[in-house]
């Protein structure tokens, strides 16, 4: 083969390997980037939202800060006071909780005298959202005052900074001072799912309590449990001003999310799969700060030119969306201690993604320095005189 006949030949191959790359590497970057580009997701409600269930980060919704009803989804409150007791104790019900007990409430089929211990009765109000248990449940937490119980109820609200959230009753009657939002519902979650005890009451099925003399069935509201795989809960809501509505969860792989949907003007159960559907396609959580990584240098005193590198103290994680905005704002203290060891704290990383702060990392020294001898600072002072 003549020697042109080679050049030609090693021609055509750059031709074709700078032909090809693009659709290898870059046609593959570009292709997994486009399979994150989701619609935008659109739900025909009163007011909806969207957090990350972890950290409570908002992801997406409308009018999630909109005061309105809110149903038996007032529950999920219910639930975080009632938890702060004891629930093994027994609970004898009242004929005023056993009122509820007929079908223009939601109920269990309470019965004056019935004995069971708190525990069944918070399943009750969770699974069945039976406003009879729950209304015995707030007499006994409330030393039999519901009305005390109630403020119990408000000053939980208060203690988590739920600004759009007051309580008038304790399982979600319609009434003027009776209001929520759907960022507020989501933050209620977020804390309550925290619990195992409530996190597996809200996720279950079906479960039976019992009283001396008979067993009481109960099946869940909450319809996405048997529908959709990833639901872990949480909780239904069904009132006049309200309209339906619907707190869910759903968890796959390491993500997992809240879903609010207050006063729907859809299937709530319909929307809120196709909520997650749209946030699992949509978010990857990612480490946004690494443990260990350098972020930062410090100055070492009096020691001209001489740093030393500050390292994430711990990881941040956050959800990420196909193209997102993450800033790491990195602050160092402006005057170093004289000695420090290795692990010392010496500044600090803030990460933010699309403007909102997602969390943050002390930097701490990866090695330590001890303190300057005189004659390092007299030389030190020498050195700036002169330069």
């Amino acid at each position: 083969m003549s020697k042109s006949a080679d050049i030609r030949r090693v021609a055509l191959v750059a031709a074709l390997v700078l032909f090809v790359l693009p659709w290898t590497a870059g046609g593959a970057w570009a292709q997994e980037n486009e399979a994150r580009e989701v619609p935008a997701l659109e739900v025909s409600a009163g007011a909806w939202a969207m957090t990350d269930l972890r950290s409570g980060e908002y992801l997406v919704g409308e009018g999630a800060s909109t005061e309105l009803s809110m149903a038996s989804t007032t529950k999920i409150m219910a639930a975080l006071v009632a938890l702060q007791t004891d629930l093994d104790e027994e609970v004898t019900v009242s004929e005023e909780a056993a009122a509820f007990a007929v079908p223009a409430y939601s109920n269990v089929g309470l019965l004056p005298g019935d004995v069971l211990s708190a525990r069944e009765l918070l399943m009750a109000t969770m699974i069945s959202s039976g406003d009879d248990a729950a209304y015995a449940l707030a007499e006994h937490v409330g030393d039999g005052s519901v009305e005390s119980f109630v403020g119990m109820m408000n000053e939980r609200g208060g203690e988590m900074g739920l600004r759009n959230t007051s309580f008038e009753n304790p399982v979600g009657f319609d009434a003027r001072g009776h209001h929520t939002s759907a960022g507020d519902l989501a933050e209620m979650t977020r804390v309550a799912m925290e619990d195992p005890a409530f996190r597996e009451m809200v996720s279950t099925e079906y479960a039976t309590i019992a009283t001396p003399y008979r067993e009481i069935p109960l099946t869940n509201t909450n319809e996405l449990l048997f529908a959709y795989q990833p639901a872990t809960g949480v909780k239904t809501g069904t009132t006049p001003a309200a309209g339906e509505s619907l707190v869910s969860s759903a968890t796959m792989g390491d993500e997992e999310y809240a879903f609010v949907i207050l006063d729907a003007g859809e299937d709530r159960f319909a929307a809120s799969r196709r909520a997650f559907e749209h946030a699992f396609a949509a978010y990857d959580r990612t480490d946004l700060v690494v443990e260990g990584r350098s972020y930062a240098g410090s100055d070492v005193p009096y020691r001209r030119g001489e740093k030393i590198d500050l390292a994430a103290a711990g990881g941040v994680e956050g959800l990420v969306d196909a193209s997102p905005k993450v800033e790491r704002e990195v602050s160092v203290v402006k005057d170093p201690p004289a000695t420090a060891r290795p692990g010392t704290e010496l500044g600090e990383v803030v990460v933010r993604v699309d403007g909102e702060k997602v969390g943050e990392s002390p930097l701490v020294a990866r090695r330590g320095y001890e303190e300057a001898s005189l004659w390092e600072r007299v030389w030190y002072t020498v050195e700036g005189v002169f330069a």
